[in-house]
């Protein structure tokens, strides 16, 4: 059988170009996010997946969830995923879009974990040496870890930066055996 993301790829495909179609590509965003903890939830599972609601009644209960940020090409989605059997893909389809905004839109979240909170100063350096590199604008999502004795560890798409005095550490280790 296919993978789920695999499955839900012509979707966030053809959403996305209605969104960009549209020019509401991040409503869109907020919609699928939405959407995407809805079916996360075992009661509207349940719903979805129950033989005695019809496609119509659960595209109408999500439809009222989704009211305000809705509109008749939500509808239309939420229909043709009702009648697939794909309503359980949103959050698959969430994932894809948001590449796919991100790409569009030319930015990325760059993940930072460092062994100390980092500064104003050094999370605008980083920023500005990711967006050098990468040529996108970048948004920090920075954690903390202490295990890392110091530096940072930089994941920013394909791009992972291993600074942290751990890392440097099982290199010299694998190194020296």
């Amino acid at each position: 059988m296919a993978e789920a993301i695999t499955v839900a790829r012509p979707y966030a495909y053809a959403v996305f170009a209605v969104a960009k179609e549209e020019g509401r590509l991040k409503q869109w965003s907020e919609l699928l996010q939405l959407l995407a903890l809805c079916v996360a939830d075992a009661d509207l599972q349940r719903l979805i997946t129950s033989p005695a609601v019809s496609d119509e009644q659960t595209v109408d209960v999500l439809a009222d969830i989704t009211a305000d940020l809705g509109s008749d090409s939500v509808r239309n989605f939420l229909s043709l995923l009702a009648e697939n059997n794909r309503l359980l893909l949103l959050d698959d389809i969430a994932v894809i879009f948001e590449e796919l905004r991100a790409e569009a839109e030319q930015s990325l979240t760059a993940e930072v974990i460092t062994a100390k909170p980092l500064t104003d100063e050094q999370a605008s350096k980083i920023s500005a040496a990711l967006n050098k590199r990468l040529g996108r604008d970048i948004t920090l999502d920075v954690s903390i870890d202490e295990s890392l004795l110091g530096g940072a560890i930089i994941r920013a798409g394909d791009l992972v930066i291993d600074g942290s005095a751990l890392g440097k550490l099982n290199r010299l280790a694998n190194a020296l055996s």
